[in-house]
């Protein structure tokens, strides 16, 4: 990437996922430590995941602000208060239940709102005039990268810390990278949509169809059209910057529907592998040791993949590759049974459900890109977010019942069928669409004659 902004977003994308996974090594000791009880350990991520879920709802007029990397700093401030929140209060008054819970809430809503925010500017300046065709979806599968990257070595950086420095001091010195994080973010510009020279927008020639036509509009443009209407300039911008419902967002494009439906599906089913790996390892007598190899096949797959990924995204068909991305992990699940106990069979297998994985994730993100613009755009990358994530959340907090119930390789065989089933029944959905859509055209035209 040779856009300066571009690079800042990704390298504050690296920094925050990794001061993330290295919290989630710290703060449960620092809990324990300070409490002295088991159950305040969870506090943090539990109620971590109460914004999150709930953000399409609290956070929809605070999206429309988002567009700027000063705006973004201030997130990134607020979620440094939020991290000081811990190791200010053991030095003080002593961390509890209340502490805990309060440090989710802010790093939790902070986390919700920056993710899809960050993703939407990368498009918004990956639009502006000088940067060619695709960069947008480049710029965001290296995000990826450095997403996944920090979920391979940040936890093993975080133990080593955690022993040469302590909790405590971890904490700071966490929230002073989240601080100079938020201080590079300050030199992102707006993208200002009526500035643009040069715009390239989508729009839907014929309802259902996996494909997308584009037309260059600009300044001059825009303000005719708003002219027509009767409009100022500056109160249609401002009112076109007020985050739409999801569902508006999403009619015309069944494509895109369908790319959220799957990722929402993939983070239900995440628990099967997070939980199942690790309570089929207790059933088979090798505690630890399966999670640890299919954890390990996973994560190297999908770092090495995601190098990759940049460079053909722009080449990778859109729904094939979100579909087979998610039929591939599903078939994983339905094999892992099968290849425990033996490690390396497991790593195998989880090493292949993750290298389509990255694939899929561009292509939804690339996807966004195509088919939306402005505040439509940043409510689709919040719709994903919150599907993926939390969905995850709620099938964590169901897996250990239903495993614990019917036992962990069942669960990972139906959570895997099921996850196949769904990308099937979204082939056949959108199949009938494109149908009706080529059987209603003609209809239309002859009525418009």
């Amino acid at each position: 990437m040779r856009n300066p902004h571009l690079v800042t977003l990704t390298a504050t994308t690296f920094v925050t996922w990794t001061g993330q996974r290295i919290t989630a090594v710290a703060l449960p000791l620092v809990a324990l430590d300070q409490t002295g009880d088991a159950w305040t350990t969870g506090l943090v991520g539990g109620f971590a995941g109460l914004p999150l879920l709930t953000s399409g709802w609290w956070g929809r007029r605070l999206r429309g602000r988002l567009v700027s990397g000063r705006a973004l700093a201030a997130v990134l401030a607020v979620q440094v208060v939020g991290l000081a929140l811990v190791p200010v209060a053991a030095a003080t008054i002593g961390v509890g239940a209340v502490v805990l819970c309060a440090t989710g809430l802010v790093t939790g809503a902070t986390s919700a709102l920056l993710s899809p925010a960050q993703r939407a500017l990368t498009a918004d300046l990956a639009e502006l005039p000088g940067n060619g065709p695709g960069v947008g979806a480049k710029a965001l599968a290296w995000q990826d990268l450095a997403h996944r990257a920090s979920m391979i070595f940040a936890p093993a950086l975080g133990a080593w810390l955690l022993v040469a420095w302590g909790a405590e001091p971890l904490l700071w010195w966490e929230a002073a990278a989240v601080g100079l994080a938020a201080l590079a973010m300050l030199t992102v510009p707006a993208v200002s949509r009526v500035g643009l020279a040069r715009r390239v927008e989508p729009v839907e020639a014929e309802p259902g169809l996996d494909r997308v036509d584009r037309r260059e509009g600009g300044e001059r443009g825009e303000q005719g059209e708003r002219g027509e209407r009767g409009e100022r300039p500056e109160l249609a911008d401002r009112r076109e910057e007020e985050a739409p419902a999801l569902r508006s967002v999403l009619r015309g494009e069944p494509e895109l529907a369908v790319g959220l439906a799957l990722a929402g599906v993939g983070g239900l089913t995440w628990f099967a592998f997070a939980l199942g790996l690790a309570l089929l390892g207790v059933e088979l007598d090798r505690p630890g040791e399966l999670i640890a190899a299919g954890m390990a096949g996973y994560g190297a797959a999908t770092v090495g993949v995601s190098f990759v990924v940049p460079l053909v995204v722009h080449r990778v068909p859109r729904i094939p590759a979100i579909v087979a991305s998610w039929v591939v992990f599903g078939l994983a699940y339905l094999a892992l049974p099968a290849a425990a106990p033996d490690l390396l069979a497991v790593g195998v297998v989880s090493a292949v459900g993750g290298l389509a994985m990255p694939f899929g994730i561009a292509a939804l993100n690339a996807l966004i890109v195509d088919r939306t613009t402005g505040a439509a755009r940043r409510t689709a990358f919040t719709a994903e977010t919150v599907l993926h994530a939390g969905g995850a959340s709620l099938g964590l907090l169901a897996g250990g019942a239903l495993i614990g119930a019917f036992g962990a390789g069942p669960v990972l065989v139906v959570t895997g069928g099921f996850q196949v089933l769904a990308c099937v029944a979204a082939v056949i959905w959108l199949r009938a669409r494109r149908s009706q859509t080529r059987v209603l055209a003609p209809a239309t035209a002859s009525d418009l004659a």
